[in-house]
């Protein structure tokens, strides 16, 4: 299996918070993101894909399903 060293966000909060997304670089262009409440499960993506997602959900692209 391969190792992936996480990254949490910045807006964690307090050290150990167990409310963060995680961030990993994997194999070539893949990134791979998780709930640290919920480490088993991994969302695999490009670094594109997630970019574009990243930028639509700032502009409210996404707004209308909350």
């Amino acid at each position: 299996m391969l190792h992936l060293s996480w990254q949490k966000s910045s807006f964690s909060g307090a050290e150990g918070a167990d409310n963060c997304l995680e961030l990993a670089s994997g194999v070539g262009d893949l990134r791979h993101l998780r709930e640290s409440d919920d480490p088993d499960v991994i969302v695999t993506t490009t670094a594109a894909r997630l970019r574009a997602f990243i930028l639509g959900a700032k502009a409210g692209e996404f707004d209308h399903l909350i």
